[in-house]
């Protein structure tokens, strides 16, 4: 059985819900929507702020490995120096993919657990690999590094499956089609003030507000992890998904706050011959 396969059957590993589930109820507590929610989400930054911080333990960790093997006597220093690094840095990193792991849930959520888990004892190995170099046992200590690249490595890998595969953190909104031209979506006279409609153009779901004059639309699916925005509160000209509390400006889908990164996809509206019209993206 290959890694993929592998991977396939760990996502319907129910046992696993015995311990994520419960962990995932609880680290809401310690990031609730927020500020720090936002930090670790990486709103500010445009896209999911953990795969950037996971460089930092993975290359200095495979850095102090490949020192071990070829580098000499001479760089035991810099490879116990690039793991105590390493080990600092995975501190924010686990932070950060504890946080967008608890939005999860399913085979998703069960794929974090593992892939947690194979972290974990990567970070475990590296310390106590550290801890005997320090010690005076290098010998032992390389020997704790080469197990700890090799779980540090499947850890990669599930990291990969649940982003590349399974579609966490990457914007939900990518592939859904634009209006190729003006498209008549609903009468003008069946659309209330003050409440959120949802409407079909081409298989995509578009939110619709009415705010005065003005029509605003967006991409009905949250890009975080596609929840209803229309089933969502919508408190003055801000609309706030249901799922995850991820909230957006109406007026051009901007991001008031996360764990949503990027803006929402908002529409071109206008009313003509009695109908409400919708175009193209318009950010």
């Amino acid at each position: 059985m290959g890694l993929y396969e592998l991977s396939r059957q760990l996502e319907k590993l129910e046992g696993l819900d015995k311990i994520g589930d419960p962990l995932a109820e609880f680290v809401p507590k310690l990031f609730p929507p927020g500020p720090v929610k936002d930090l670790l989400s990486g709103t500010w930054l445009g896209h999911s702020l953990h795969p950037l911080l996971t460089d930092v333990p993975i290359g200095t960790w495979l850095s102090a490995t490949m020192l071990d093997l070829v580098g000499g006597e001479e760089s035991r220093d810099a490879s116990e120096k690039l793991i105590a690094i390493g080990l600092l840095a995975s501190l924010p990193t686990a932070a950060a993919g504890l946080s967008d792991w608890s939005d999860t849930m399913g085979g998703e959520r069960r794929m974090g657990v593992m892939h947690a888990a194979s972290n974990t004892a990567s970070l475990l190995l590296f310390g106590a690999s550290l801890a005997a170099r320090r010690r005076g046992r290098h010998g032992l200590g390389v020997a704790l590094s080469l197990v700890a690249t090799g779980t540090n490595s499947l850890g990669a890998y599930l990291g990969g499956h649940l982003s590349l595969v399974q579609g966490v953190g990457v914007d939900q909104t990518a592939f859904e089609e634009d209006p190729e031209e003006w498209t008549a979506v609903l009468p003008e006279a069946k659309m209330p003030e003050g409440e959120a409609v949802k409407v079909d153009v081409g298989g995509t779901g578009i939110l619709l507000f009415r705010s005065g004059d003005r029509i605003h639309a967006l991409a009905n699916r949250c890009n975080h992890l596609s929840g209803p925005l229309d089933e969502g509160e919508i408190d003055g000209l801000t609309v706030t998904c249901p799922w995850h509390a991820s909230c957006f400006r109406l007026e051009d889908g901007s991001v008031v706050r996360g764990p949503a990164r990027s803006p929402q996809p908002a529409y071109a509206t206008r009313i003509r011959e009695g109908q409400i019209e919708v175009g193209a993206r318009t950010n």
